[in-house]
């Protein structure tokens, strides 16, 4: 079982140009951990970094400099199948994550198919079954559906069963209720804290949205220009806001118990 999953200063460096090239920092000295059963909340605007930091976990790129470990030992000395056995991703857009031209059963039995081949062809039936059920999915709903089939909602939680099916410690969620409605947000929420608090999974939940991570996150990291300007408790991010940036993001944070004032414009 994981115990955590630590960024030591890593940086990612990107060149632009073809003649003058210009190196621009996509992370700098990124510094945190994630511990088990944790949710740790990556806030700030477009463009801040958050997501080259999630590449760079998942091994998508690797850092110009530093080091993440998993458990003590650097993740780039893991074997990539049995690393991805335990760390996974939930991406903004789940419809680009899965084959178009596979059903749902598919797609999940080719998961499953990786770690669990002594399980025979009932038990692993009955294994995607429950676990659909796990994160809210009729199983008889969406088996033998192609992906077009079925909502941005449903889709990210195919993605989160195939996650468990694998039996993963750790998942990235990067933005993943940006492109569903708001209706079904909350749900998507609920369902990781769900995660957390019953079955012990570690999430790296990834936003713009500082409010989404208010409510989900146990501790808060706010980047900026690439670089993390504020870690804390969320309680202590909210209440007690010491970097300017981040002050201004709770400044922008709409207050749903405040009634908006409107006034018409003069003519």
């Amino acid at each position: 079982m994981m115990e955590a999953l630590e960024c030591q200063s890593i940086t990612k460096i990107y060149t632009s140009g073809l003649i003058r090239k210009k190196m621009i920092f996509g992370a700098k000295n990124v510094s945190f951990r994630i511990r088990r059963s944790e949710i740790v909340g990556l806030v700030g605007e477009s463009g801040s970094g958050k997501t080259t930091v999630a590449r760079m976990i998942l091994r998508l790129i690797e850092p110009t400099s530093g080091d993440i470990l998993l458990d003590g030992e650097s993740i780039f000395s893991y074997d990539m199948h049995d690393y991805y056995r335990r760390v996974q991703g939930v991406f903004q857009d789940p419809y680009s994550a899965c084959n178009p031209f596979y059903r749902i059963d598919r797609i999940l039995h080719k998961a499953l198919n990786l770690v669990s081949n002594n399980l025979s062809s009932a038990e692993k039936n009955d294994l995607i079954r429950s676990t659909l059920k796990a994160v809210m999915l009729n199983p008889d709903e969406v088996l033998g559906r192609f992906p077009h089939q079925l909502s941005g909602g449903q889709m990210q939680r195919i993605l989160v069963a195939r996650a468990l099916l694998v039996g993963s410690e750790l998942l990235l969620a990067d933005e993943p209720t940006s492109m569903i409605d708001a209706s079904t947000r909350a749900g998507i929420l609920n369902l990781l804290l769900d995660l957390k608090e019953n079955r012990g999974l570690s999430i790296l939940f990834i936003t713009h949205d500082i409010g989404q991570a208010q409510y989900l996150s146990d501790r808060i990291l706010v980047m900026n220009k690439g670089e993390v300007v504020e870690e804390g408790a969320t309680d202590e991010i909210f209440s007690r806001p010491k970097h300017s940036y981040t002050k201004k993001l709770l400044a922008s944070a709409p207050r749903l118990y405040e009634k908006w004032e409107w006034e018409p414009e003069e003519v």
